[in-house]
């Protein structure tokens, strides 16, 4: 395992043990509201506290985009960690055990290695450029689903008013054309888990970049494509994504489209 990814494992695994500790004090828990229904804890702060002294003390000089304290610019703006602290906040809150941690680093641009970690389960997806996607130490692969027929999609429900009407209309579409649809409420952990092969593809939009860093390496690296909605490479500009084996992203892309 890289050096930089042993470093971004124990960061972690240092957050994630700060997010499970809590969960004994989840009635006196200090919640405010970023934004309408955008919620932030003292968890999530305390997460990326843990995170980003774990990964300051090994890499002084590299700088930070994250989504509670945004960029942090340090001598080397050129490397750069991404990273979400707590990727399913309003699970976290409500108790509802789907939410990790994401970590990506970032050279000149484009991602070199990325760490999703489940503190619950304590599954750890790695991944890094070049050298394949693993789950707990284990080589992962997408899955081999080629057609809409039998797959399992993961899509999140957008807020914003222009793709609401265009997403309901793909859900009347889709719904029995597949076997099911899911909203988990974490994208990087449905990003994770495409890697994985436990489902066969995902859409979103109204993403930030710490959102789909990591997971998108996974993907690369588990043999999936990863797109924006018109089928071009600047999903981390657009903020919008899409996701499958390379079989099963084009009918996916021409539902979309519709």
């Amino acid at each position: 395992m890289h050096s930089m990814v042993n470093i971004a494992v124990r960061a972690a695994r240092k957050a994630g043990d700060v997010i499970t500790r809590s969960l004994d004090k989840m009635s006196s828990l200090n919640i405010t509201q970023k934004g309408p229904n955008d919620f932030v804890t003292e968890v999530d702060k305390a997460a990326e506290e843990a995170i980003l002294y774990t990964i300051s003390k090994a890499y002084p000089d590299h700088s930070f985009l994250t989504e509670e304290s945004g960029e942090i610019l340090n001598k080397d703006s050129n490397s750069v960690w991404i990273i979400d602290p707590l990727d399913g906040t309003t699970n976290f809150i409500h108790g509802l055990p789907q939410y990790c941690v994401s970590i990506a680093f970032q050279q000149n641009g484009v991602i070199e290695h990325g760490v999703i970690y489940h503190p619950l389960t304590q599954d750890l997806f790695t991944a890094s450029r070049g050298h394949g996607a693993q789950l707990n130490g284990k080589r992962i692969r997408v899955s081999k689903q080629t057609k809409l027929e039998g797959s399992l999609i993961s899509a999140n429900l957008p807020r914003e008013p222009e793709y609401m009407e265009s997403y309901c209309r793909w859900m009347r579409e889709i719904h029995d054309k597949v076997a099911g649809v899911r909203r988990s409420g974490s994208t990087a952990l449905d990003l994770a888990y495409l890697a994985a092969g436990y489902i066969d593809a995902f859409w979103t939009t109204q993403l930030q970049s710490w959102d789909m860093a990591a997971g998108s390496l996974l993907i690369r690296e588990a043999g999936g494509v990863v797109t924006d909605l018109e089928g071009g490479v600047n999903f981390m500009e657009r903020r919008n994504l899409v996701a499958a084996n390379p079989k099963l992203l084009k009918p996916v892309l021409q539902l979309i489209r519709e």
